[in-house]
């Protein structure tokens, strides 16, 4: 019985042993995020308003301005994440790493939306 005990022990810490997510990953990640709000901006701007009279026309602007925005959102976190240790080692204090990380929001927004 205590073999058995010890064999399952063995199996569980296999199974719950740490796995290094791969070194292109965030490169990865970015380059879809990126994509996909290219992707949805393209959609945006080929829509016409005159077709927005019919409802059943609403569902790939709405989804576009969806997937864009969540995708945005995500490449910005990503982006500012990114910095993170360089703007700690820079800072004085919580409250200037706190505007510093603000400003860095602001500014990979004002990036992604400038394209």
């Amino acid at each position: 019985m205590s073999e058995t005990f010890g064999d399952f022990e063995h199996l569980l810490k296999r199974a719950l042993t740490p796995v290094d997510p791969p070194a292109d990953l965030n490169m990865r990640l970015e380059s879809t995020l990126t994509e996909l709000t290219e992707l949805a901006q393209d959609e945006l701007e080929s829509w016409e308003l005159s077709t927005m009279r019919d409802p059943r026309n609403w569902v790939r602007p709405v989804a576009a301005a969806a997937i864009g925005t969540t995708a945005g959102a995500a490449l910005v976190l990503l982006r500012v994440r990114q910095q993170h240790r360089r703007r700690a080692a820079k800072a004085s204090g919580p409250i200037d790493l706190a505007e510093r990380t603000l400003h860095a929001v602001a500014d990979e927004t004002r990036k992604i939306l400038d394209r």
